[in-house]
């Protein structure tokens, strides 16, 4: 997608990033993918005999080179946790990809990043405890039905409720918004909520899914916040981690207004914020 080019190019532009604060993830193990997806569905991936049906389940015709690149994002998600543990945080430019389950890929997502990488911190004992803060305007079903059994993951989704996908997975937490839901009463919620839950479940990693399609001018999302209420969520979620001294890796989810400034921008926000509170 474009915005993935756009959106490093114009924070090096206004100097918030330079060249030295990218980089560039190499390959991701089978053993790691293992770990969250089912071998089957993962050798249909990687041997391109998906059936047709679970292809035009997921949006894309299947490629050697669309798997490539999402093997690509998820080995970046990993690599920015040990950014985050070093700097506080870090960010995947692209990522999100919360709508893939154990063996089935939905909604452009076909391996979920977010949800491998979690696991790659628990394998290798580098988190105990891990809450994964998902505000894209669509549930994270994908990764609500990857860690359903397994305590040492809470999922947390705020979305909306008349929004993809239609059969909606039980996550930890789900807060699911009426159409419309405007910057008051979504920041509202998110703020009476996350301060309590990171009290409660005291995770020592943080995932933060940070779509910005609960824009009113994203033309799927069916919410009404503005941009200045997008950045003041991303400026609470942040202000939580720092409080609490937990590291946190931001992937950037989803983003379909008409205008791609918009979305740039609301996305750019994202690391302006994280640059003046980290940085």
């Amino acid at each position: 997608m474009l915005k993935y080019e756009l959106i490093p190019a114009q924070l090096m532009h206004e100097g918030i990033i330079t060249q030295q604060n990218l980089f560039s993830p190499g390959d991701l193990p089978e053993e790691v993918i293992l770990w969250t997806h089912e071998l089957t569905y993962w050798e249909q991936l990687r041997d391109q005999t998906l059936p047709s049906k679970e292809q035009r389940r997921i949006g894309f015709p299947l490629s050697p080179e669309l798997v490539a690149r999402e093997k690509l994002i998820a080995a970046g998600t990993i690599d920015g946790c040990r950014y985050a543990q070093q700097y506080g945080v870090a960010f995947n430019v692209a990522g999100g990809t919360h709508h893939a389950g154990t063996n089935w890929g939905e909604g452009f997502c076909l391996l979920n990043d977010q949800a491998i990488t979690a696991n790659y911190l628990l394998h290798k004992g580098l988190a105990s405890s891990i809450l994964i803060i998902d505000l894209d305007v669509h549930q994270g079903n994908g990764t609500a039905q990857i860690f359903e059994n397994k305590p040492a993951v809470f999922t947390f989704s705020m979305h909306g409720a008349n929004n993809f996908p239609f059969r909606k997975e039980k996550s930890d937490l789900d807060i699911a918004l009426p159409d419309g839901t405007g910057d008051e009463a979504y920041l509202g919620l998110l703020k009476a909520t996350l301060p309590k839950l990171i009290a409660q479940q005291k995770p020592d990693f943080v995932f933060y899914l940070s779509g910005v399609d609960v824009l009113a001018t994203d033309q799927l999302g069916k919410m009404s916040l503005s941009k200045a209420g997008c950045k003041e969520r991303d400026r609470f979620v942040f202000e939580q981690c720092i409080v609490n001294k937990i590291p946190v890796q931001v992937s950037m989810g989803g983003g379909y207004s008409p205008n791609i400034r918009d979305i740039v921008d609301a996305h750019c926000n994202t690391y302006r914020l994280a640059h003046e509170l980290y940085f």
